[in-house]
């Protein structure tokens, strides 16, 4: 029977991950030299070398690819062991990691946190901002419990939860405010500004105007919501943000806010989770608190 660990296990990971001993170590906050005794007792074990190294570069061998997916599966189980005694145990407390797209985050984040961690005083949140790709990642690699993201995404390993659905709004210089909303046939021939590749939000907006994400778009993308609403005020030309981004990202802005006739385009609005996560009570839980401060939003807006 081989002798293997869990610490070799992820140490292994994470030097597949960054594909070099410095940057594994200080990710795994241990020395360089140890890690490095680690993964060579754990090749010694199993008698085939798992990496390639070379001065600036370590690189998985052909037997190291093949393990990494099943090394990723054994480490996501084992933490699932460790989150079911946490829900068994405590229900909602302890770290709770959640993941949101960065068009939703600042808007309804912080109305989330503050009802959490109202209702259940040791939570310990910790939260990341990043696209949906990425979120999608980390949720699969067990690196975040649950993330908010516009829906779908069609992962059948993960569930979806509709939470609300919220509309698309058209931001134009306020001199223009008087004139004609435009349909999407007519976007399509203005200067539209959206946000950079990667973005779903931007590929939503493509949707709506029947435009190819491939049409060059130089100097017409940003890297973010606050962006493209100050070069709108600025006179650049126009975007269009989500309902829950007006109240902050037009406050500063010399712009106007219309709404586009039916059929306007819109997102819903969701949170995922993996369906072996024994949270999965607790985040069904967590849904309704985001739900239930997106009405409050929409209320008071």
């Amino acid at each position: 029977m081989m002798n293997l660990t869990l610490r070799q296990l992820r140490y292994f990971k994470a030097l597949a991950e960054h594909g070099h001993f410095g940057r594994a170590a200080d990710a795994c906050a241990i020395s360089q030299p140890a890690l490095s005794l680690q993964i060579k007792e754990l090749e010694e074990t199993l008698g085939l070398p798992l990496f390639e190294r070379s001065a600036r570069k370590v690189r998985l061998t052909t037997f190291g690819e093949d393990l990494q997916e099943r090394i990723r599966d054994i480490l996501r189980a084992v933490d699932e062991v460790g989150e079911m005694a946490r829900a068994a145990r405590t229900g909602l407390a302890g770290r709770l990691r959640i993941g949101v797209i960065p068009t939703i985050a600042p808007y309804i984040l912080p109305a989330v946190i503050r009802e959490l961690t109202k209702r259940h005083e040791g939570l310990d949140i910790h939260v990341r901002e990043t696209l949906t790709s990425k979120l999608l990642a980390d949720l699969s690699e067990g690196r975040i419990d649950t993330a908010i993201v516009a829906l779908p995404v069609s992962e059948p390993h993960l569930t979806e939860v509709a939470l609300f659905e919220e509309e698309f709004v058209l931001v134009r210089p306020d001199g223009d405010a008087d004139k004609p909303i435009p349909d999407a046939a007519k976007l399509k021939e203005m200067k539209l500004l959206l946000l950079e590749e990667g973005h779903c939000f931007r590929d939503q907006a493509l949707s709506f105007c029947s435009v190819q994400s491939a049409v060059p778009r130089d100097g017409l993308d940003g890297s973010s919501l606050s962006t493209l609403v100050q070069m709108v005020g600025s006179g650049i030309g126009v975007t269009l943000i989500p309902e829950m981004a007006v109240p902050i990202e037009t406050r500063s802005a010399d712009v106007s806010i219309d709404y586009f006739p039916a059929p306007r385009p819109s997102r819903i609005v969701g949170m995922i989770w993996r369906k072996t996560s024994p949270l999965a009570p607790q985040l069904a839980e967590i849904a309704e608190v985001v739900r239930d401060a997106a009405q409050q939003m929409r209320e008071l807006g």
